[in-house]
């Protein structure tokens, strides 16, 4: 497909399910402002390809002035999975910086079968540090809304607490840099639907380690939402809104600046 037919499908084709949803995000949770300079974090999967696209778009057509640098850093990818990365930018007409790292290694080496969790606080510790350096104040991830369901029940059924992903965060080793998700509306599915109709062979993990193994936690409780989805209306968009609606008077306990504190407190005298 011809690039300039890719770029518009985008705000064309799937404007109401691609398009209005990132820009409802860049409004409602103020994302982009004047004088940015985004750096915007390419892993070569359907998501962060799809942010880069999006975040390209509203470069050149925004009224606010703000700066754009993609960034890719390969953590260790075999031989053909880099190939495809650097096919696929070149086909998506996007110049990126591409960062050689170990952190597969590393994170396996650490953390055995299961350096998942290491591995993404590795590659974001690096992604801070690099974009520090091409002097950018925000990075752009690709989460998206089932990714935000998903880690919200993920807290709940396997860590007993109550969290979910932040559509903007500032980052806690870095002085005047956020993290920022533009795709905190828009869902997988229609994600899929666009990587399909344009022929993007994205990448998916590419980790030599997760290939091996079948069952993980995330496949499980995406599989799980599916399932109840089936039975209760819009369940998706109800773990979604809980985020929104947090009753603290009616909890047990909560944590706030780091500070623990218990329903017990109301009836201390």
């Amino acid at each position: 497909m011809k690039l300039l037919d890719i770029e518009r499908s985008i705000i064309k084709k799937y404007r109401k399910t691609l398009w209005s949803p990132f820009i409802k995000a860049v409004k409602e949770f103020e994302l982009i402002k004047e004088n940015d300079k985004i750096a915007v974090c390419i892993s070569g999967g359907k998501d962060s390809l799809l942010c880069a696209k999006l975040i390209e778009q509203l470069h050149r057509h925004s009224i606010h002035n703000f700066d754009v640098e993609y960034m890719v850093m390969d953590p260790g990818y075999e031989k053909e999975f880099r190939a495809t990365l650097e096919d696929t930018l070149d086909y998506l007409n996007i110049k990126a910086h591409i960062f050689d790292s170990e952190i597969f290694a590393v994170s396996e080496k650490i953390s055995g079968d299961y350096p998942c969790y290491m591995c993404a606080r590795m590659r974001r510790g690096f992604l801070y540090a690099k974009a520090k350096e091409l002097g950018c104040n925000k990075i752009a991830l690709g989460h998206h809304f089932n990714d935000v369901i998903e880690t919200t029940m993920i807290n709940m059924l396997f860590a007993g607490n109550y969290k979910t992903m932040k559509p903007k965060l500032k980052a806690q080793n870095f002085d005047d840099m956020y993290l920022i998700r533009p795709l905190f509306h828009i869902r997988e599915k229609d994600i899929i639907k666009w990587r399909d109709y344009c022929g993007i062979n994205a990448l998916n993990c590419a980790c030599s380690v997760t290939k091996k193994q079948e069952a993980y936690t995330r496949k499980y409780v995406k599989e799980l939402i599916e399932k109840l989805g089936e039975e209760i209306k819009d369940v998706d968009k109800s773990i979604f809104r809980s985020a929104y609606n947090v009753n603290v008077d009616m909890v047990l306990g909560y944590k706030k600046d780091g500070e623990k504190h218990s329903f017990l407190e109301e009836f201390k005298e």
